[in-house]
């Protein structure tokens, strides 16, 4: 999928894991955190660490003409996936990637694709769904990575298994976010409270329950679309 010029972009090469993060939505987003929970969902499930992901963040229009071509669906939607090697878990035939908890990835790289967003439809939903319009895009990445993976929702089983794996790997994303705040906090308030002692009741502790750590988003499963599109 070829990108338009203009726009900002961040490329993100730690561990190996090449992964292109283009803004050309004319909106402000956490390029970086999209980056890095995109790396984290691929190393969850141990895909090679050469393996290519491309994330384009385009405007409305951009994405109804994209909805249109692919889909043949009218208007925006929050996420589409554009699988490239088809590269595929064991259970669903593949030989390159391996499934959450496996020991090793498998044994070759790839370009697994694009993920195309849209963060004024995802602000909508976010809205709807009381959270962060940032949340709302990382949950939508995450979707449309594993669309890439071959996982899909056509199906009662294939949702369960899909939006499953969607939940966990959310969670434990945030919880790895959220733990290194509340490790820090905890060290502030001891070092505090050390200060304060012998001078009476009150002093620092107890700043509130969570202070420094992201709240867990309500769980909301799918946006408008969730759709995959694919070529030829």
């Amino acid at each position: 999928m070829r990108h338009a010029e203009g726009g900002s972009a961040v490329t993100d090469g730690a561990n190996l894991v090449s992964i292109d993060i283009a803004n050309e939505s004319g909106v402000e987003v956490d390029e970086l955190a999209l980056a890095t929970i995109a790396r984290y969902v691929l190393d969850e499930l141990r895909i090679h660490p050469l393996a290519e992901l491309s994330v384009l963040v385009v405007d409305e229009k951009a994405m109804a003409k994209l909805h249109k071509d692919w889909m043949n669906e009218p208007g925006p939607t929050d996420v589409l996936a554009f699988p490239m090697d088809e590269l595929r878990p064991p259970h669903l035939g593949g030989v390159n990637v391996g499934r959450a908890g496996a020991e090793e990835p498998g044994p070759d790289p790839g370009l697994l694709g694009d993920v195309v967003l849209c963060p004024q439809v995802a602000a909508v939903q976010a809205r709807d769904a009381g959270h962060s319009a940032q949340d709302e895009l990382e949950l939508l990445a995450v979707h449309g990575i594993l669309h890439l993976l071959g996982y899909d929702h056509g199906e009662p089983d294939e949702r369960t298994e899909m939006f499953g794996l969607q939940d966990r790997l959310l969670r434990s994303w945030r919880a790895s976010r959220a733990a290194p705040t509340a490790d820090k906090n905890a060290g502030n308030n001891a070092g505090n409270n050390a200060g304060t002692a012998g001078d009476g009741p009150g002093g620092t502790a107890g700043d509130g329950p969570g202070d420094g750590a992201p709240a867990e988003s309500p769980g909301r499963q799918e946006g408008t679309g969730l759709c995959r599109p694919r070529a030829g």
